[in-house]
């Protein structure tokens, strides 16, 4: 996919009006509710988010249809951007834990085990 998963987009098939507060939600991963809620009581509170808003409405791009395969996809990509070195920990960690399986798949396979080549025996 040519799109970045790590790139702020306007998220318009869940926004209401630009896709702003959504995208900014889809973002950082917190509830959209909040987001439209903390951008109505700033707007109100200084009156520049209004004029902010209409220029990141204006400036960013749409988000493309398919960006995230799943809620997963989506979850794991929200925890990239918000902390970097606690994805690539998580990455290697799981890594980590399939190569030690594999292992002990290999070693199981390659060894004089009488009981498991008496079942292979058994299958063929």
């Amino acid at each position: 996919m040519s799109a970045s998963r790590t790139k702020f987009y306007l998220d318009k098939q869940n926004g209401k009006v630009f896709g702003v507060c959504a995208g900014i939600a889809d973002y950082t991963g917190i509830d959209v509710l909040l987001v439209r809620i903390g951008t109505v009581l700033l707007t109100l509170a200084t009156g520049w988010a209004l004029i902010v808003y209409f220029v990141v409405a204006w400036a960013a791009p749409n988000k493309p249809y398919g960006l995230y395969e799943n809620a997963d996809d989506a979850r794991f990509w929200q925890g990239v951007r918000t902390n970097t070195k606690r994805s690539t920990a998580e990455v290697r960690s799981k890594f980590r834990d399939i190569d030690r399986r594999l292992a002990d798949i290999e070693t199981m396979y390659t060894s004089r085990n009488t009981r498991l080549a008496d079942e292979i025996d058994r299958l063929r």
